[in-house]
């Protein structure tokens, strides 16, 4: 049987990567905050 989970890189980071966040209302505000790190 086949496990369900099967992990791709590049599709988590498009989905939840930087580049996927930097457009997010989150990122603006944490960055209007001053943040040190904005994204881990």
């Amino acid at each position: 049987m086949k496990r369900t989970f099967q992990p791709n890189n590049r599709k988590m980071a498009k989905k939840h990567g930087f580049f996927a966040r930097k457009n997010s209302k989150i990122l603006k505000s944490r960055r209007a905050k001053g943040r040190k790190v904005l994204c881990k």
